[in-house]
């Protein structure tokens, strides 16, 4: 997105990075002592956990860089949440931010990563769909496929019904679909060219 990468928690490298907010060296201290405790209980779970104390950067090229690269979630520590036992959580994939008690945070990241690689999955999955296109006939497929994206129509499986429609359209076969992506588009029918026996529909797009 505008802000950088956005990584799924499966493929991240690092799942969580932990930034202190402090006003003095002593409050930094006590801030290290709480979030060694709670990195701890994430690298339990097996998540990947990175603490970024570092003194040479502030929070806020801290918060900039880590979204950049797509860590999926942030959590931050300031004076406050010190004495409320909180922290401040971010997620990645949505930007969004709240505040969440110390006991059982793991648990909670836990479940949020979960979720959002199951929102980031569905996400592209729709996205996915929303550019596939069933046609029937020839002259709907050589309409829709002016239109851009992918066309899921029948194909005869010859070399020579596949060369026509690349000469005529400059569409190729992109894949034979392992499984389905739309009701149907496994089922036998007639091609789209030739109207002989098709076994499935097959994926078309133009390649730029």
């Amino acid at each position: 997105d505008d802000n950088g990468l956005v990584l799924p928690p499966h493929l991240a490298p690092i799942q969580v990075v932990i930034v202190p907010i402090y006003k003095n060296d002593e409050q930094l201290k006590q801030i290290d002592a709480k979030v060694e405790g709670i990195v701890a209980k994430l690298k339990a779970l097996g998540i990947s956990v990175k603490y970024d104390n570092a003194d040479n950067k502030r929070p806020g090229f801290k918060f900039a860089d880590y979204e950049l690269k797509g860590v999926p979630v942030r959590l931050v520590m300031g004076g406050r949440d010190l004495e409320n036992n909180t922290m401040e959580v971010m997620r990645r994939d949505t930007l969004e931010k709240e505040t969440v008690t110390c006991e059982g945070i793991e648990t909670y990241v836990q479940n949020l990563l979960e979720e959002m690689q199951a929102n980031i999955y569905k996400k592209a999955l729709d996205y996915r769909n929303s550019k596939i296109t069933t046609v029937d006939t020839y002259d709907e497929f050589k309409e829709k496929i002016e239109e851009g994206g992918f066309i899921l129509a029948h194909w005869d499986g010859t070399t020579e019904t596949e060369e026509k429609i690349k000469e005529e359209t400059k569409a190729t076969i992109r894949c034979i679909p392992f499984e389905s992506f739309v009701p149907g588009d496994k089922e036998p029918g007639k091609c789209m060219v030739t109207g002989k026996p098709s076994a499935c529909r097959v994926i078309f797009a133009r390649s730029y």
